[in-house]
């Protein structure tokens, strides 16, 4: 189970509706967390680093990231920087 962080154009932004999504603030923190569905994420402000469960290297994004986490995937987020992002669950 991959988290994918892609630097995505206006285009694609665009094409996603992600300025239509809700969002979402966070505190600098740090918490465990698992996914029941796939989100998809564009990180407005802040700084993160998500550690998998099973083992899978840890994964740092921040400031006009698109990330994908898969469905089933159980994580640690550690927000370094307070976060703020869209999303959207499938």
């Amino acid at each position: 189970m991959n988290i994918t962080v892609e630097k995505a154009d206006a285009a694609k932004l665009d094409a996603l509706g992600v300025n239509n999504w809700p969002t979402w603030s966070k505190e600098v923190s740090k918490f465990p967390w698992s996914y029941n569905s796939q989100e998809i994420a564009y990180i407005l402000e802040g700084e993160v680093t998500v550690t998998p469960k099973n083992g899978g290297k840890p994964v740092s994004f921040g400031v006009g990231d698109l990330v994908t986490f898969p469905a089933g995937l159980s994580c640690t987020w550690e927000v370094k920087k307070p976060l703020r992002k869209h999303y959207q669950f499938s």
